[in-house]
């Protein structure tokens, strides 16, 4: 029977607003494991909840990083540079739209807007990936980014959204091509609905939540702690042979034609 030991292992996490937040259960299951962790928040008005989360799990680094500003990544580069001189695992859990945009008619969606979430929902897994580069050579890296059926398919009132997981998950298979030679290995998880901070923005979330359990094979919504593990089979030797891949972690319900 195979052990996840990640002792000496080192994860950046990007993208914890609170308990609830994807990023944030794949946070605890990586230290569960054994992993060192560096934990990332946007911005002041997230800093007290997520320092509390992370008061929680001992020898835990907390950054601040807004990913819109480049030289905040940078100094988070510099940092894991400084304490721990390679990276292993990088988990990319960072999606944004204006509220606006979610709520109004697709097709009128400014430009503003829809650069805006490709922008902190797409981009910021190249730019981010490309910034913590050398750290991620040295370790071997694997990388972990949270993606949803929207980017294939019509989801309503998840417009601008849609477009951006379509591009982060067409990202990860092309950075899985560029950097497999490099030993990196690049996967995303598309997860079914669950109550995070940025679902609760999506108007019906309450509702999407009851169809999917009715219609998915296991007649229940998945867990944080869910796809905490699927990540962390993602992130270790155990996915040594998994790249360029989206795992769907939704209790069955993409496979459903009705």
């Amino acid at each position: 029977m195979y052990a996840i030991d990640l002792t000496g292992k080192h994860a950046l996490v990007m993208g914890v607003a609170n308990h609830r937040s994807l990023s944030w259960g794949i946070a605890q299951i990586l230290h569960q494991a054994g992993a060192r962790l560096c934990v990332t928040y946007a911005g002041e008005r997230l800093k007290g909840m997520v320092e509390e989360l992370a008061g929680g799990l001992p020898g835990v680094t907390l950054l601040e990083c807004d990913v819109t500003r480049d030289e905040t990544i940078d100094a988070v580069a510099r940092r894991l540079t400084n304490d721990w001189g390679s990276l292993e695992m990088l988990v990319h859990g960072i999606a944004f739209a204006r509220k606006e945009d979610l709520e109004g008619a697709f097709v009128a969606t400014p430009r503003e807007g829809f650069q805006s979430a490709l922008d902190v929902s797409a981009f910021s897994l190249l730019n981010v990936t490309n910034r913590v580069l050398p750290l991620l050579e040295k370790g071997g890296g694997s990388i972990v980014t949270l993606s949803y059926l929207a980017a294939e398919r019509a989801v309503p009132a998840y417009n601008v959204m849609g477009s951006a997981k379509a591009v982060l998950e067409q990202s990860v298979r092309q950075l899985a091509y560029e950097l497999g030679p490099r030993n990196i290995r690049v996967n995303a998880i598309s997860a079914g609905p669950v109550s995070t901070l940025a679902a609760r923005g999506i108007r019906g979330f309450t509702d999407m939540l009851k169809k999917h359990a009715e219609k998915a094979p296991l007649k229940r919504n998945v867990t944080k702690e869910e796809v905490g593990k699927a990540a962390l089979f993602l992130l270790s030797d155990l996915g040594s042979g998994v790249t360029g891949e989206v795992l769907y972690v939704d209790a069955g319900y993409s496979i459903m034609g009705w």
